[in-house]
């Protein structure tokens, strides 16, 4: 198989997580000679905001009150990834990026450089109610639906613009998915995506 890359994107509580990892279980079985990249800036930021420095200090604050970390930070986040690791011999699965149009530019600039053609954009589809339905049953007891529903209100001025910017670039194969189905349908309709 040639060198894949793939940007997984939707709203939180979408499924991204489990569609990246369950797409690298199957990379790796399909193509065991080939390393995966896997960066998750979800992760990354969790253990950035354990440190002790100003900016992490602050970044902890946006993560508290469940606001959107400044596309500098994200960007911080996976080009160190890239710089470091990257050997252009890898998949790349990006799981929750971009989050803001400008970062999507952004990534745009790494496809080019590296001479990468044709990411897979997959857009887990799922609507604003079921996201908050799913991040109630796993979020802190004291959470109510008005707390949760005020903190995602970025994806529509924030998100959405990315995903538009990725429909409308045929720089990019871009796939919509309906993530409010099982898991393993879900699943299945990514990987049917890998021969086109």
């Amino acid at each position: 198989m040639n060198q894949k890359s793939f940007i997984f994107i939707g709203r939180s509580g979408c499924g991204k997580g489990t569609q990246a990892k369950l797409l690298n279980e199957y990379l790796k079985k399909v193509d065991p000679k080939r390393e995966i990249l896997y960066i998750q800036t979800g992760e990354q930021f969790r253990e950035f905001i354990k440190g002790d420095s100003d900016t992490q200090k602050m970044s902890k604050k946006v993560a508290d009150a469940g606001g959107l970390q400044p596309e500098f930070l994200a960007v911080y986040m996976w080009a160190n990834v890239l710089v470091n690791k990257f050997t252009k011999n890898e998949h790349i699965i990006m799981d929750g990026m971009p989050r803001k149009l400008h970062e999507a530019g952004v990534i745009d600039s790494v496809f080019e450089f590296y001479d990468l053609k044709r990411p897979l954009v997959i857009h887990l589809d799922l609507s604003k109610e079921e996201s908050i339905d799913r991040l109630m049953a796993r979020k802190r007891t004291d959470d109510t639906r008005e707390d949760i529903a005020e903190r995602l209100s970025w994806f529509e001025t924030d998100v959405v613009p990315a995903i538009e910017y990725y429909k409308n670039n045929k720089k990019y194969n871009f796939v919509h998915i309906n993530g409010n189905r099982s898991v393993e349908e879900i699943h299945k309709d990514i990987v049917a995506q890998l021969s086109n």
